[in-house]
């Protein structure tokens, strides 16, 4: 309802001329329809409607259809519904009343008065997508309410008013507080929007007790609330920046909703300041949602759309230097997609009322395939409704084994307000966990792992600062995983993951080789005095190819290194040897000679005593070089110890740009 602020100007036809001089009040619904404040517009077309001579049937035809406009803009189906009826009764020459008038009855559920209207309508425009994707949803809807989701909806009662709220977004990092917009007792403004007839928009908190209960919303505490819209809020991974939607309504000027940006100084906002995606002032933004892949993704209807509103985005680092990217036709419509909200860099929840649904904005999960296509999903019932429903935000994944969040409507609702709803997926849940490291064990900044499933999953995720990563997973469905990061090899998993009848992690963790430091070869195997690599070194070895196989455009130093026994002649004639036999190896299976360099070191480069290895052997002083001087101060099986530590295969890599030139 009051969040459809943002359409400001609509084309009307050309009634004026239709306008006699005792109709001064006709042409103030005109202009205040022009502008935007469509409660106080409807008010007036229907007291000009009662009073037009019912002769004049084109006058009448042409004031009904501005009514319905208004209430369609409202979100009031009811009386939109009810409106185009009589501007078709009365021969209003605009084919588009059919095809609100199907949009009005599927909001209502009436799915087959709606697809009457929609086939009318293409009998007009037979190429309609906006009709073709109604007749559609029509059909679905049905079935999806007949047979729905396992998905378990409740009304939130204790965070709902009268008046309405919406757009719930968890506020990160801990996700145990929650902002919702609402018009509700308590706002900064004092007068009933000319827009809405409700009161403007602000910022309520709902806070968790010691219990982890959640108690009554409360205005935040902040200078962001002002007499003016504010809402749709999303924040930071961190949560000491939140940007929002903010409409001055300042019909003197050609402003329009912006997205504006405010950071937290300890438990308080601060004014937000407008946030420049666009130089021209009067393009409207709205709906900011911070992905983690470092794009802000918002809604905008101007030029260069699919039309309506649309979905675009722009790195946030790039705002203000260059220009906004379309989502594409895979998630925008000629009708309007609104309120996203990026789960993971792949995945994608927003609204639309334009592709195939239950009525008004269903809410849909976009998420890229092998192609880096958008594939689109509609959540189905009860997530949807034949209402409105938006605004979706998630709780993160831990091991609770519950998918849950929030998100609004304004099903069941006879004035059209919009409520809090929560949902979880009870059942089954399957998740991969585990660890992105490097090969000390120590975490990585900037990890991240891509997911290719064979049912066309392709995901990708940042792990957290602390290595660790989460992730659902399909019954089914066989996963191969990339971990990588800056400085780093890619380093390649593969997951089968079965199916189960109760839920369960799978662990699967990557340990990443650096790209600027020798690495060494863990189980690799020689024969005693001999360059003969043995069975058991096959699985190390194997690992070793798939590793080349990971990264094509390298290419490495293959060494092998002696203990401080025997002569420095013969070491290095034998570690050379030793190179070379997993050099062989690895030719033999495919990897080309010229990425590969053996090199013997014989005893000339005794090992360094790393983090991994002082916590295995806490003799063995962490930076300690494992020369034969410090070796010899060692009890005689402390020298054993060190001795098969400096008896290793390491590779080297030498060079990233293998094959590029």
């Amino acid at each position: 309802m009051q969040r459809r602020y943002i359409i400001i100007c609509l084309l009307l036809l050309p009634i004026l001329a239709f306008i006699s001089c005792k109709s001064a009040k006709l042409s103030d619904a005109i202009e205040k329809h022009e502008r935007g404040e469509y409660y106080d517009a409807a008010q007036i077309y229907r007291k000009v409607y009662g009073k037009t001579p019912s002769e004049k049937v084109y006058l009448r035809g042409a004031i009904t259809f501005q009514m319905g406009e208004c209430y369609r803009l409202l979100n009031n189906p009811n009386r939109a519904l009810g409106s185009y009826i009589n501007a078709v009764r009365f021969k209003y020459p605009d084919s588009t009343a059919y095809l609100y008038q199907g949009q009005m009855s599927q909001m209502l559920g009436k799915y087959s008065d709606a697809i009457k209207y929609y086939n009318t309508y293409l009998e007009y425009v037979p190429n309609s997508l906006l009709a073709k994707n109604g007749i559609i949803g029509c059909e679905l809807a049905p079935e999806w309410k007949k047979n729905p989701s396992y998905y378990v909806v409740k009304k939130m009662e204790l965070f709902n008013s009268r008046e309405g709220e919406f757009s719930p977004i968890l506020i990160p990092p801990d996700n145990n507080q929650l902002l919702i917009t609402s018009s509700r007792k308590g706002v900064v403004g004092e007068e009933k929007s000319s827009i809405t007839g409700v009161m403007n928009n602000d910022f309520f908190l709902v806070k968790q007790d010691e219990k982890g209960q959640w108690l009554k919303p409360e205005v935040i505490e902040s200078g962001v609330n002002t007499e003016f819209d504010e809402g749709t809020g999303s924040f930071s991974s961190d949560g000491s920046q939140m940007y929002y939607t903010y409409c001055s309504q300042d019909f003197d000027t050609n402003r329009t909703a912006e997205i504006r940006l405010s950071s937290r100084s300890e438990a308080k906002w601060n004014a937000g300041t407008q946030v420049e995606i666009f130089k021209d002032s009067t393009l409207m933004a709205s709906h900011p949602a911070v992905g983690p892949d470092g794009y802000l993704y918002f809604v905008s209807d101007m030029m260069g759309g699919f039309g309506g509103k649309d979905i675009w985005r722009i790195l946030i680092a790039d705002i203000g230097v260059s220009y906004p990217e379309n989502l594409g036709p895979e998630i925008n419509t000629p009708a309007d997609e609104m309120f996203p909200y990026m789960r993971q860099d792949t995945v994608l929840f927003f609204s639309s009322n334009g592709h195939p649904g239950m009525g008004g904005l269903d809410i849909f999960k976009a998420q890229k395939d092998n192609n880096d296509k958008w594939r689109v999903e509609n959540l189905k019932y009860p997530i949807n409704s034949s209402g409105d429903d938006f605004g979706i935000t998630f709780f993160a994944l831990d091991d609770s084994g519950k998918e849950s969040g929030f998100f609004s409507s304004n099903r069941n609702d006879k004035r059209g307000a919009d409520h809090i709803y929560s949902f979880y997926l009870p059942g089954v849940y399957l998740y991969i966990e585990g660890w992105v490291l490097n090969r000390e064990e120590e975490e990585i900044k900037d990890a991240r792992i891509r997911i290719v499933g064979k049912d066309g999953t392709n995901q990708q995720l940042f792990a957290r600062s602390d290595g660790t990563y989460f992730l659902p997973v399909t019954p089914g469905v066989e996963y191969v995983m990339m971990g990588s990061a800056p400085g780093y090899l890619n380093q390649r998993q593969t997951l089968e993951v079965p199916h189960r009848d109760k839920s369960e992690t799978f662990y699967v963790d990557f340990y990443l080789n650096s790209i600027s430091k020798p690495e060494v070869i863990e189980n690799i195997f020689y024969d005693f005095d001999k360059a003969t690599l043995r069975p058991e070194s096959k699985n190390a070895l194997d690992t070793l190819i798939m590793m080349l196989e990971d990264n094509p455009n390298i290419t490495i130093e293959l060494s092998a290194h002696t203990d401080r026994k025997g002569t420095e002649e013969y070491n290095i004639n034998l570690s050379q040897r030793r190179a070379q036999s997993v050099v062989d190896y690895l030719i033999r299976h495919g990897i080309e000679t010229d990425r590969l360099t053996a090199v013997g070191y014989g005893k000339t480069r005794p090992q360094t005593v790393t983090k991994s290895i002082f916590e295995r052997y806490e003799f063995l002083p962490e930076g300690q070089v494992l020369s034969v001087d410090f070796i010899e101060t060692l009890a005689p099986e402390e020298q054993a110890i060190a001795d098969q530590i400096n008896r290793r295969t390491e590779f080297m890599v030498l060079s990233t740009d293998y094959g590029l030139f």
